[in-house]
């Protein structure tokens, strides 16, 4: 079906509405504080507070302040939280300050600079909202949550899946030294400390209860095996180096322009620390390894569709892989993906057990955070299903 025309584009993406219910914050407070901040002068108070529909870990909320100039809040949950490290608002606002920055910089050009919305204030007093937040540009673009793009022809889905392949490569290139951010994360090898503390984390989100009804969430399927494989498969990380990785780099994650295939803001930085770029091109493509019927009721899933079958996204796993590698100097194809196309859809998995242990605390911020709860033991299925197809693989391959 073709797209709809009009003389002005169609909203894609970005949705909001009314504050939903335990989510709301103290606007007073709020507006207070941006008028005794000298940072936060250039948002005219009083603001007006909507929230984003599709967010599922940090609250985000949509501001307009009284000149109409429109703003992004992203806060941390209120209530316990699982994990200390989760949520972290504070290492979002700082990511994006170094790599802005970095974009400003005079002697930057544009191939090398990485789309993100400027960062605006950071406040880490719970007294105003509850939790710390901070406040960003808003970016005024298309936000597409079907992978397959069927709002738009299909040359477009083709440049629009190009440009994100680029954005990460720009991304994956950036020295941490170089922007200030040397001691932002652990030096030490990513996929083995991914393990070892999601693992742990993992654990414990297994054994939350439902307020409700008592039962736990329960583990992921395969845990034990799975675990043993990608321990035995480790890859070679000091091919690429360390660098900085956003941890959920994806296509609704990303903000492109209203009218152009290209990306001008990528977003959702909560995940990002330091380690192998691998894993970031390794969840951007996971919708390749996920058949289009591979999760029931779909459409429910956000940014979890499968692209791989019937009417899939015009382009293939291997020429976006090419491209990456192309642009980053990596050999191609890139042989230690497939662990971590594998290892990305288990740690998928593990995220989604994490929706499902906050909805049985009702934590979780998603209107859909019950159904989309449900999709861990799929997720762990497929990342076995992965790794099973490339022994099969190997297997052949030695015959």
């Amino acid at each position: 079906m073709a797209p709809e025309t009009s003389s002005k584009p169609k909203k894609v993406g970005g949705e909001y509405g009314d504050v939903r219910e335990g989510s709301s914050i103290d606007v007073g407070a709020l507006n207070a504080y941006f008028d005794s901040q000298p940072k936060a002068q250039r948002i005219r108070t009083p603001v007006d507070v909507k929230q984003f529909k599709f967010v599922q870990s940090n609250p985000t909320y949509f501001l307009t302040d009284a000149n109409g100039t429109r703003y992004v809040l992203r806060k941390k949950p209120a209530g316990k939280l699982l994990s200390k490290t989760a949520h972290a608002v504070e290492r979002e606002f700082r990511v994006l300050a170094a790599i802005h920055a970095h974009n400003t910089h005079p002697r930057t050009p544009a191939s090398k600079r990485v789309p993100v919305p400027e960062p605006i204030i950071l406040c880490e007093d719970n007294a105003v909202v509850g939790t710390p937040f901070y406040v960003m540009e808003f970016l005024d673009g298309r936000i597409f949550t079907d992978v397959r793009m069927p709002e738009i022809e299909e040359a477009e889905r083709r440049q629009c899946w190009l440009s994100a392949v680029r954005s990460l490569a720009a991304l994956s290139s950036l020295s941490p030294s170089d922007l200030g951010l040397d001691s932002f994360g652990s030096h030490k090898p990513y996929f083995p400390r991914q393990i070892k503390a999601l693992g742990a984390v993992s654990d414990a989100q297994a054994r939350a209860t439902d307020i409700e009804t008592g039962a736990a969430v329960g583990p992921i399927p395969f845990w034990d095996e799975s675990l043993a494989w990608y321990t035995r498969h480790l890859p070679d990380e000091s091919k690429t180096g360390l660098r900085i990785v956003h941890g959920d780099y994806k296509i609704d994650n990303l903000v492109f322009h209203p009218t152009e295939p290209r990306v001008i803001g990528i977003l959702d930085w909560e995940l990002c620390t330091l380690g192998s770029p691998l894993a970031d091109l390794g969840n951007f493509t996971i919708p390749f390894h996920v058949p289009v019927d591979g999760l029931p009721s779909a459409s429910n899933f956000r940014g979890f569709k499968g692209a791989k079958g019937a009417n899939a996204p015009p382009i293939s796993y291997e020429e976006l892989e090419r491209e990456y590698a192309r642009l980053t100097g990596a050999e191609s194809p890139i042989r230690e993906m497939a662990f971590v196309s594998s290892w990305m859809l288990f740690r998928l998995a593990i995220i989604s057990q994490g929706i499902a242990a906050r909805y049985a605390r009702r934590q979780a911020s998603s209107a859909n955070a019950a159904i989309q709860a449900k999709a861990f033991p799929l997720l762990g299925q497929l990342a076995k299903d992965v790794y099973m197809e490339n022994e099969s693989r190997s297997q052949k391959a030695k015959l």
